[in-house]
């Protein structure tokens, strides 16, 4: 028993139709691409399997239909974001893997997914029809909004211009030392601005800040880039991206690389705009318009030659920046770096590159923790660990000076390979296609 009845339902369809179960599971895997339409969803599908459409067989309905076949029954809602089902063929959830489907059988590649949290999952079809209603209502009442067009167009240029001269005037001040307690470092003359944009509440974001707008999916967005580049490095070629045209691309969510160089862009226009005494508002908003399609648009030697809207756009189609054979080999004399450009170049590996915002400001506004208290006891802990390490350190040299043998195991957390997995799955999966 290994069948199942799946419903596809969007604001317009209702197909329904019997497939594999493993088919079913792959098309809750390509949710993680936030379709809107079963065409989007069929799209997405293509990520995890190489086949023909599934859906054309499907009866185009009225209704749902829940009486299960076989092995069950599934209900994906697009327009309601709910998943429903009852199976003795799988349990979906929000994340898991999925093995890769060649065309012909399921293989051994494991591709791991992660929906966005405001999808609901149901292990009971009678609870769907209570359920589906209220939602569509509230997403129909919630339109997606064009959130870029606020935090890169006029509404940014016009704080910036409006603060651009306090700017100027404290841009060679230096920025005041870190607090010697654990409470937040001061910030520097154009940090307090910028934390200003970021964290004020903004009624054209719906009440939201910049800041939490940027992180409100920034893990969701970077469990599907690093799933991708795993999926890039077993199948040596990428996987495919999310449409220029589709809902998950036009309203797309912020992860951590547009985050970054969200924040050096803005460091770049109060660093570079040059008001004057005669300047008008408008001419300082046309101003600082120019600088900053300039440095979106045009080779940053910080960012290794590459083009800052480049980056941001293929964070934004999910797509890896994977890097050049030539460019893992940091040092000539390294055998193990030459090994690993060599097998780049030769095609049988792919190594990614990342911006991590290393060198952003240390302020709670320039972090990802959602919320000022978990910024705060991070550096706490953080400042904890320093002082026990500076502790084990100090009797390690007592020791040595004193002519014993030292085992720096006995001292200092060695990371182990577990450290470094992203994913804990169970090992018993149900049979594939």
């Amino acid at each position: 028993m290994s069948e199942v009845k799946l419903n596809l339902i969007d604001s317009e369809n209702i197909l329904t139709g019997t497939v594999h179960g493993s088919v079913g599971d792959r098309c809750v895997a390509a949710l993680s691409a936030e379709p809107e339409t079963i065409l989007e969803l069929e799209m997405a599908l293509k990520r995890f399997e190489q086949s023909d459409s599934h859906f054309s067989h499907f009866k185009n309905g009225s209704h749902v239909d829940t009486k299960p076949y076989d092995a069950g029954v599934l209900i994906i809602d697009l327009a309601a974001r709910i998943v429903a089902y009852e199976s003795i063929y799988s349990a979906p959830g929000p994340e898991g893997r999925v093995a890769y489907h060649n065309g012909q059988h399921a293989t051994d590649i494991p591709i791991f997914y992660r929906v966005p949290a405001d999808w609901l999952f149901l292990n009971s079809i009678e609870e769907y029809p209570l359920n589906c209603g209220e939602r569509r209502e509230l997403r129909l009442a919630n339109t997606p909004l064009d959130e870029r067009a606020i935090l890169y167009g006029r509404p940014l240029l016009e704080f910036l211009a409006t603060n651009v001269r306090y700017a100027v005037a404290c841009r060679d001040e230096p920025g005041e030392p870190v607090n010697a307690d654990i409470t937040e470092p001061v910030l520097s003359p154009f940090g307090v601005i910028h934390a200003q944009w970021l964290l004020t509440p903004r009624a054209d974001l719906r009440g939201r800040s910049p800041r939490d707008v940027m992180l409100g999916k920034k893990d969701f967005i970077d469990s599907d880039l690093n799933s991708r580049a795993m999926q890039w490095s077993m199948q040596l070629e990428g996987p495919p991206c999310i449409p220029v045209e589709s809902y998950a691309y036009r309203y797309a969510g912020f992860g951590t690389h547009e985050w970054v160089i969200y924040y050096y862009l803005i460091r770049h226009l109060l660093k570079s705009a040059n008001p004057t005494s005669d300047h008008d508002f408008e001419a300082l908003v046309a101003q600082l318009e120019t600088l900053r399609d300039e440095w979106l648009n045009e080779p940053n030697s910080e960012l290794e030659g590459r083009i800052p809207s480049i980056i941001s756009d293929n964070e934004r189609k999910r797509l890896p920046e994977a890097m050049g054979g030539r460019s893992m080999v940091v040092d000539e004399d390294c055998p193990l770096c030459k090994a690993m450009g060599d097998e780049c170049e030769a095609g049988l590996d792919v190594c990614f590159w990342h911006l991590d915002g290393c060198n952003m400001e240390d302020h709670f506004a320039f972090s990802t923790f959602l919320t000022e208290k978990e910024y705060l006891d991070d550096r706490a802990e953080l400042e904890l660990r320093h002082r026990e390490f500076d502790q084990q350190w100090k009797i390690r040299e007592e020791r040595i000076a004193r002519g014993e043998e030292v085992d720096d195991d006995e001292f200092f957390d060695i990371p182990t390979l577990d450290d470094y997995i992203p994913f804990r799955v169970a090992e018993t999966e149900p049979p594939e296609a």
